[in-house]
């Protein structure tokens, strides 16, 4: 065997080995994983990676898609914001995901926001968020300020007659733009400034003892009082703790949280936060046939019977399903004709009924909100008598009431704006 020969042969064994590679990479739709794995925020994130695991586990029972297995590609951006945009662009661009499942706080996802639009990469982001942003790459099955935070808002003052309001959150995005529509919302609904407090810590703040003791002597003045918390992530554990040690109690300012599910409540002593309240779209006590089999499949894929089920997890749930129908009724997983397959699919959510993928890129759900038990669960005490259509552009403020988003034709807009007649933006 002469030289030649030999490196002809090598070559050919190169060109074999490679196209081999290539053919087994395309046998699989890879499945984009992008939660805090580590850092502040991994106490909620950690538990939506392992969701999107199960979900990708139970499809490929099912046979896949388009006759592929999915194949889950995890990164750990770690609670870190520019690294989600890292990480989502490594995703993208290096693993070659066809969708990605990711993101928590509204600063990570304005953070990857950019990359999936350069690349036209699908987002699905499974967390209440501020609204004001409606993109063609990212598909919100969180709840919108109209899902959640207006919704608390008129069960308090209407249910519990709150007068005095404190808007607590952590200081980023999310509890700033909340907080922004919900103080413009309260004032329509004739509240003065006088009888709204509003406070802004950083992420992970432990030292709640002053703030505590301003909100106790905010709430002494006369008037029912309440705290609507956009606090988020492992500074819960602290804030709650220091309302117990200071005597706050539900019944004397009760607290309404949109950032505390059944996850972050299953590492705390709860004795403090008894009667407490949560605003969500879904709760594990929820009594379906879908959410029992759901909560039974979760626990035997964690292996744990004392593993529970949250908001975003459903929210993901909702998601995953809505991405598999529009790829099987698209025939592809292009991302082009997943988006516009999406619009209009309907899947069941966990709590009865079905959740349908707006223009806007929103879903419909239904709004509850829980009081807090001393087993770390919820009990529902209200929920709207029908499902919610998530509103990407707030009717409270301004600048967003002439805005609407719709990214079917003829308007493929995320902000048209009505009074101009005319597109504002593509996103935000």
């Amino acid at each position: 065997m002469n030289k030649m020969f030999k490196l002809k042969l090598a070559a050919v064994g190169t060109c074999l080995a490679m196209s081999s590679g290539m053919a087994l990479a395309e046998e699989t739709i890879k499945v984009g994983v992008l939660h805090s794995l580590s850092g502040t925020m991994a106490i909620s994130e950690t538990t939506l990676k392992d969701t999107v695991l199960m979900l990708v586990d139970e499809q490929n029972k099912k046979g896949g898609l388009l006759g592929k297995k999915l194949e889950a590609v995890v990164v750990d951006p770690a609670s870190n914001w520019p690294l989600f945009a890292e990480k989502a662009r490594e995703l993208i661009e290096k693993e070659k995901v066809d969708v990605v499942f990711g993101g928590w706080t509204s600063v990570s996802r304005k953070s990857m926001l950019p990359v999936f639009e350069e690349l036209n990469s699908i987002l699905f982001y499974p967390v209440q968020y501020e609204g004001e942003e409606s993109s063609k790459n990212v598909f919100y099955t969180g709840a919108a300020p109209n899902q959640q935070a207006i919704p608390a808002v008129d069960y308090l003052m209407n249910e519990l007659g709150i007068e005095r309001w404190v808007l607590a959150g952590t200081d980023y995005v999310y509890p700033r733009t909340t907080n922004k529509i919900l103080e413009a919302y309260l004032k329509n609904k004739g509240v003065s400034d006088k009888d709204i407090m509003i406070n802004y810590t950083p992420f992970g703040h432990s030292d709640w003892q002053s703030i505590v003791s301003d909100i106790k002597k905010f709430g002494a003045e006369g008037k029912k009082t309440a705290v609507v918390s956009t606090i988020n992530g492992d500074a819960n554990v602290p804030f709650y703790k220091e309302l117990g040690a200071q005597g706050v109690s539900s019944e004397d300012i009760p607290v309404v949280a949109f950032s505390v599910g059944e996850e972050e409540l299953s590492g705390m002593d709860t004795s403090p936060l008894v009667g407490h309240l949560a605003a969500w779209n879904y709760f594990m006590s929820v009594d379906t046939e879908a959410n029992d089999e759901f909560v039974a499949a979760w626990q035997k894929f964690i292996a744990s019977n004392k593993r529970v089920t949250n908001d975003p997890m459903e929210a993901h749930y909702i998601g995953f399903n809505m991405w598999a129908q529009a790829v099987t009724n698209a025939g592809t997983t292009d991302p082009e004709a997943v988006q516009d397959a999406l619009v209009g699919v309907a899947v069941p959510n966990l709590s009865g009924g079905y959740s349908t993928m707006l223009p806007n890129h929103h879903i419909t759900k239904p709004v509850l909100i829980g009081e807090i038990q001393d087993d770390g669960q919820f009990e529902v005490v209200w929920e709207t008598t029908g499902l919610v259509a998530g509103d990407a552009w707030s009717d409270y403020l301004p600048e967003s009431a002439k805005l609407f988003s719709s990214w079917s034709k003829p308007f493929s807009c995320g902000a048209f704006n009505v009074e101009a007649s005319k597109c504002a933006g593509s996103s935000n």
